[in-house]
Parts: structure tokens; C-alpha cells; sequence
């Protein structure tokens, strides 16, 4: 094994950057060269068609056979003359990944010709194993059917992967009974769900607005670490994150990475991503080093939310594509390497409306910054009334590994805005002194005036609140870095969208029974400030203080996925999703068995890899190097020379060597033992909870010691490529 340690860092030394092929185009000129978007579809469609495809699009309305028909037929002209030979639909089942079967154009007419084939029925739905993926018990192996269906809001693109070129169809995935089974279908739905409820409320502002859009980035935290040295550690080939390290004396405490100049072999890699990303229509445009060594980020500019998911998914999995081809592996795992930063993705959530203003921005006006307060109040009030549900959102073994530390923020939610806003907050709270004046005098008694005086990105940037206001948007930033940005999504936008319908039925009554409709307002307003008041918290929420004053505050501080978990399946959280028609109770409870299972498969799989390393690999590799330190003393007794200092200090580093190994040989087998227990155990949460709190319990202990005969044995025969050589060599 160490062999295969120095042959791979032999390899990284011989390392060049791979010869990107830069487009001499513009990027304006390319981006979006592989997407059948509007343009696309513009001139390959008859106007009539065209038209009907994009007021079905705008309205969220079904689109009848004729333009599916009318769509397929080009998207296939558009495919094959990209070179397109074959189609699938493109989908995100409950794996958190994207799942794809390929169909060729290709086909047979009647005379047994060749012909190319593909029609309005292929491109609208079809019928992959629903029984195969995680479906929490909704579909049996004998009941395999279900049925991936067309999403047109989401364009679709061709996908090249070493010369072969697929056209990508955006679907989602239901089973045949209908019950969802992938993170699309209840993202669509929330999407709808908060259109409907914020335009109710922005026609006490504006009459003209008919729909609103939830728009979001998502900012894509990553590592690379060579290929050659990831192949030689079991650990993250099998689990994404090492299980073993010893810290390397210099690690991010110099912040000297951060905003550093970009490797050479690193730059070319994001080059050439980019230039893939571009073509399919992902707007990136930021790239830099990140804080941990050989951490990186990348982020686009907002979309529609919807897009923004798919593309975030796209985008990985173009990432790790690309990174194969300059001998790199993207890790994505939110906590690769102990004691440094792990890696989020960070979701800039806004709410827009079609007539250009972003409800989460104060304007220049009194009046527009009412409707500014309506929204930032509301939406405030829904994270206090679900901060246990949005906890659950982001909650999976990996995310465990990084929130509370190194940039992450805490397991405790809540919600940072700035002390200009808390302030302002503040004031219309303690101001009870309601003037029913006409005109602008009303907005300047009511303290409505100062908030003109906010400016774009005028608050800090707190990097543990989970959930930050900055400027003209919400950063929602204890999303996991492999995660899919759509269950956080779904939650926000549905707890965002049913507490406007409370907003909106508060207000309606204040104003039935004679109040002015701006005073209602303000007055439901100043109720959400007083009642959200324990989720506002403008500081450091990594400290003991914060713990303890959140605690009195009666905020949760659930730092465990099984646990966190339960409030999805909640009577509050059932009310929310069946009242609204989000999830039926059978989907949130198959979601929570597959959130589950998922958590104890991946803590299983951990726990016997760690147990293969330790056994395998640490133990055999220590007690060779205390042969040879036997063997030392040995040879000296046999030369007859004196037993100094020396010989007793290389006796305790042989008794040093023995108590780490029946250490971790113990610890070792009784988490076997541990894990057959938990095996046995049929209740998915029990065993998930067995999973987390005993069988996880052994991983440090082992860890600790695995750790210190890493930093004991000779370097020549350690076995497990070392920190230092991932972090620190590109």
C-alpha cells in the first residue's frame, strides 16, 4: 500500500496542466449554444406553435399534444443537426443524483428502413423502473412502473460526453399510483404555490403584477484533489471523505489560499468547466481559490429557481466529468478533510414579480418599501414558525460532519439581518402610534421613510447565520455541498408562501372591519416582528453564548440528522404540505423512511471501510514498524552496547505502538458487534438513531488513534496518502 502511495506521488510531480481549446468566440456568442431554448425554439417552431408552447410555459398550463408534437419534431431537427444520436430523460430521483436512460433516434419505418424518430409521445413521457430507485415503500419490485413526464419550463440540452452527443430532456418522476419520487415534482409545486400567494399580496401595491417567480444562485463550493492520490485512499473512493488524517502542521491558518492566485493545473480545470457549463446555458461567472487548501468555488448568476436547481445539478456532474480529464477528482462531500473548512451551497434566495421589482429589496419610495416589509416580515415570521423544518431540509450524514464550524453555521436556525434593518425592525415594533394621515405624511409616522436610506449589500456578511438577509435577498447558507438545492427550496418557498396567505387574511380582516388598508398592513407587519423576534440574531453563532441564549429562546439545537428528520413528518409540517397540496401524507412519510435509510446506509458504509483501513492497512503497517524497532534493540543487546536513553525511549515508542493498536483493534470488533446489533433492528428511525448515536460513537475513538501512529511510523511505510500531499499538491 505504500508503494501505491509514492508511485501516485510520483505521478502528481509529473503533473502539467492540461491544453484547454478556448472558444475565440465571445462568450455572449456560445453561451447557451447546446440548449433548445427560446431562440432555438423560435426558429425551428411555426410562430403559432411557438406561441402556445410559451403561454403555456408562462402560465404553467398543460401543453396539448399538437405543440408537443410540433416541439418534438424540432427539438429533433435542432439534436441531429448538433449530432445528436440518441435522447433520455433527464431526472432526479430521491439518489440526490440525476438518473438518465439513453434511446436512440434510430428506428425501423414499416419497409424496414433506417429512419430517424422521435415523436410528441417520446418527448412528453415514459416509463422507467420506479420499483429500482428509493421510493420509501410507495412501489414494491412487482410494481415497477412509473413515469417520467416533460418539464417545458426547464429547456432542454445536449450533453457530449467523449464525442457522443445525448439530447438531455429536464422531466420529473412520478410512480404509476402518481405519488412523487424525485425533488422536482414538490419544487414545481411550491414554485406555483408562492406565485399564487405573493401576487394576492402584491395587488394591495400593485394591480399590474400577475405572477410572481422565486429566483435563486447557488454558489458551489468544491475540492480537487489529484486523481493518482485519490485512488489511493479507500476511504474517500468508498465514502467521499477520508475516515483517517492526521493534520498537517500548516493547514488554512495562515489564510493564504483564500482569493490566492489560482494553480496553473486548477485553472486550466476551470477554464475548461466553464466553457462546457457556458454551452449548456449555466451562467457562471465567478471562480476563485476558497478557504481550506485545495477548496474552490464557482457561482452563477440568478435564475428562475426552478432552472437554477437543474443547473446546479448539471453542473456537478459536468464538474466531476471535467476533473477526470485533467487527472482531478471534484470532491463534493461536505467535510472531505478534518479540521479544515467544508464545502456548502449556498442558496441566494429572492421572490420577484413580472413587472421587474425584486420584493426583497427596499425602494426608493415609502409605498414600495411597505411591500418591501410585507415580504422581508413574512418571510422572517415563516422561518421562526418552520425553523425546525428547514432544519430538516438540509439534514444528511455528511452536512452532520460541517455544521457548527470552520465558516459553516450552526445546527441552530436562524436569521441575521444587519443592524440598519434590525434597527429599523426595532422602531416599527416599539412605534405604537398609528397615524391614519393621508399621503406621505402616514409613511413618515410610521418610520417607513428611513428605509430609502438602505442601500444594496449594506449589511455584514455573517458567516454563521444559516440564514442571512444581504441586501436584496436571503443567503440560506447551511445548505450541504452535495446536496440537491431542491429540498431546501421546496420547504422555503411553501413555509414562505403559506405564512403570505396568513399575511394576506389578517390583513383582508383588519381591513373589513374599517382600517385603513396601510395601517393593516403595518399593523400585521409590526405582529410578525414581535412574534419572529427569537429568530433574529445578529451574532456569533458558533459561541457557547449563542448555544445557551438559544436555548432560553426556545430555539432547537438538533445537531443530528435522524433527529432532525422528525420534524418533516411533524403534525405542523403535515398540516403545511397536505393542506397546500404539496406532499400527500404517504409521500412526506416515504420521504422520511428514504431520508432514513440513506443516512444509515451511509453510516454503515463508512463503518466498514474504516474497519477494512484499520484492519488491513493501519494494524499490519504498525506492527511491521514495531518489529523493526524490536529488531533495533535486538541488534544493540547483541552488540553489547550500552541500554541508554535511547534504547528506553524506543521501548515506549514500542509500548506506545501496542496500546494504539489493541485500541483500535478492540474499539474495531466491538463496532462490528455494534453494527450487527443496529442490522437487526426494524424500525427505520430506531435503527437510523442506533446508526448515529452507537455505532458512529467509534469513529473518533479510532481515529484518534489511527492518527497517532500515523505521526509514529516511519513516513516510508505509512500506507494512506497523507494531508499535506492532498492538500497541498495540485
Amino acid at each position: 500500500m505504500a508503494v501505491l502511495r509514492f508511485k501516485a506521488l510520483e505521478l502528481v510531480d509529473h503533473r502539467k496542466p492540461v491544453d484547454v481549446t478556448l472558444s475565440n468566440q465571445k462568450i455572449s456568442e456560445f453561451f447557451g449554444k447546446n440548449v433548445f431554448g427560446m431562440e432555438a425554439m423560435r426558429t425551428t417552431m411555426s410562430g403559432e406553435y411557438f406561441k402556445k408552447l410559451v403561454t403555456s410555459i408562462k402560465h404553467g398550463t398543460k401543453v396539448d399534444r399538437a405543440v408537443a408534437d410540433a416541439v418534438a419534431a424540432a427539438m429533433k431537427t435542432w439534436a441531429l443537426a448538433k449530432g445528436a444520436t440518441h435522447y433520455t430523460h433527464w431526472f432526479q430521483p430521491l439518489t440526490g443524483a440525476t438518473a438518465e436512460k439513453h434511446d436512440s433516434f434510430f428506428d425501423l419505418n414499416n419497409d424496414g428502413q433506417a429512419i430517424e424518430n422521435f415523436k410528441g409521445s417520446a418527448l412528453v413521457q415514459q416509463e422507467p423502473d420506479a420499483s429500482s430507485f428509493p421510493n420509501g415503500g410507495i412501489r414494491n419490485t412487482f410494481e415497477a412502473r412509473g413515469y417520467t413526464a416533460w418539464d417545458p419550463t426547464s429547456p432542454a440540452f445536449i450533453m457530449e460526453t467523449y464525442g457522443a452527443k445525448t439530447l438531455c430532456i429536464p422531466t420529473v418522476f412520478v410512480a404509476y399510483t402518481g405519488e412523487a419520487l424525485d425533488y422536482k415534482t414538490p419544487l414545481l409545486k411550491t414554485l406555483s404555490f408562492l406565485d399564487r400567494a405573493a401576487v394576492e399580496v402584491c395587488q394591495y401595491f400593485d394591480k399590474d403584477v400577475t405572477r410572481v417567480t422565486a429566483t435563486l444562485g447557488i454558489e458551489q463550493e468544491y475540492f480537487l484533489v489529484d486523481k493518482a492520490l485519490y485512488e489511493a485512499r479507500p476511504d474517500l473512493v468508498m465514502t467521499g471523505r477520508t475516515l483517517f488524517g492526521h493534520a498537517p502542521a500548516k493547514g488554512q491558518q495562515l489564510e493564504d489560499h483564500y482569493f490566492g492566485s489560482i494553480p496553473p493545473r486548477v485553472h486550466a480545470f476551470m477554464v475548461d468547466f466553464e466553457q462546457e457549463a457556458l454551452k449548456l446555458g449555466i451562467p457562471l461567472r465567478t471562480r476563485h481559490n476558497e478557504v481550506a487548501p485545495n477548496q474552490f468555488e464557482c457561482a452563477p448568476t440568478f435564475e428562475d429557481a426552478n432552472l437554477a436547481v437543474d443547473h446546479n445539478q448539471l453542473l456537478m456532474d459536468l464538474m466531476s466529468k471535467v476533473a477526470e480529464r485533467h487527472n482531478f477528482k471534484a470532491l463534493l462531500h461536505e467535510k472531505p478533510f478534518k479540521g479544515v473548512n467544508g464545502s456548502g451551497k449556498h442558496n441566494n434566495w429572492a421572490i420577484s414579480t413580472d413587472t421587474g421589482v425584486n420584493l426583497l429589496s427596499p425602494g426608493k419610495r415609502p409605498k414600495e418599501n411597505l411591500q418591501f416589509l410585507a415580504f422581508f416580515a413574512s418571510t422572517i415570521m415563516a422561518v421562526y414558525k418552520h425553523a425546525n423544518l428547514l432544519r430538516s431540509s438540509i439534514a444528511s450524514a455528511n452536512n452532520d460532519h460541517r455544521l457548527g464550524a470552520n465558516e459553516a453555521p450552526p445546527a441552530i436556525m436562524s436569521v441575521f439581518i444587519g443592524s440598519q434593518l434590525d434597527a429599523v425592525l426595532n422602531e416599527l415594533e416599539n412605534n405604537s402610534q398609528i397615524s391614519i394621515d393621508k399621503g406621505d405624511n402616514l409613511y413618515l409616522k410610521l418610520g417607513i421613510d428611513k428605509i430609502p436610506e438602505i442601500l444594496l449589500d449594506n449589511t455584514d456578511r455573517n458567516r454563521t447565520s444559516p440564514f442571512a438577509f444581504t441586501g436584496n435577498k436571503f443567503e440560506f447558507r447551511a445548505v450541504g455541498s452535495s446536496a440537491n438545492s431542491s429540498s431546501a427550496m421546496t420547504i422555503l418557498n411553501a413555509i414562505v408562501a403559506d405564512q403570505l396567505i396568513d399575511f394576506k387574511q389578517k390583513v383582508d380582516a383588519l381591513i373589513d372591519k374599517g382600517k385603513k388598508k396601510e395601517v393593516a398592513i403595518v399593523e400585521i407587519i409590526r405582529e410578525y416582528i414581535k412574534a419572529s423576534k427569537a429568530i433574529r440574531f445578529e451574532g456569533n453563532g458558533y459561541s457557547q453564548e449563542w448555544e445557551d441564549e438559544a436555548a432560553a429562546r426556545g430555539l432547537a439545537n438538533v445537531r443530528t440528522t435522524p433527529q432532525a428528520l422528525d420534524f418533516l413528518v411533524s403534525s405542523t409540517s403535515e398540516d403545511l404540505f397536505i393542506r397546500n397540496g404539496i406532499f400527500s401524507k404517504v409521500e412526506l412519510h416515504a420521504r422520511h423512511e428514504i431520508l432514513l435509510e440513506e443516512y444509515t446506509k451511509k453510516i454503515q458504509i463508512e463503518a466498514r471501510v474504516l474497519g477494512d483501513l484499520a484492519n488491513n492497512h493501519v494494524i499490519p503497517t504498525a506492527i511491521a514498524y514495531q518489529n523493526k524497532l524490536i529488531h533495533n534493540i535486538k541488534g544493540l543487546r547483541d552488540l553489547g552496547l550500552d541500554q541508554g536513553e535511547y534504547t528506553e525511549e524506543t521501548i515506549e515508542s514500542i509500548k506506545f505502538i501496542s496500546k494504539h493498536v489493541n485500541i483500535i483493534k478492540r474499539n474495531v470488533d466491538e463496532m462490528i458487534e455494534a453494527r450487527k446489533v443496529a442490522n437487526k433492528i426494524d424500525d427505520v428511525r430506531e435503527r437510523a438513531i442506533n446508526y448515529c448515536d452507537v455505532v458512529r460513537a467509534y469513529f473518533d475513538v479510532i481515529r484518534y488513534s489511527v492518527d497517532k501512529l500515523e505521526l509514529m511510523v516511519d513516513d516510508e511505510d505509512w500506507p494512506l496518502v497523507k494531508y499535506r500531499e492532498m492538500l497541498f499538491k495540485h
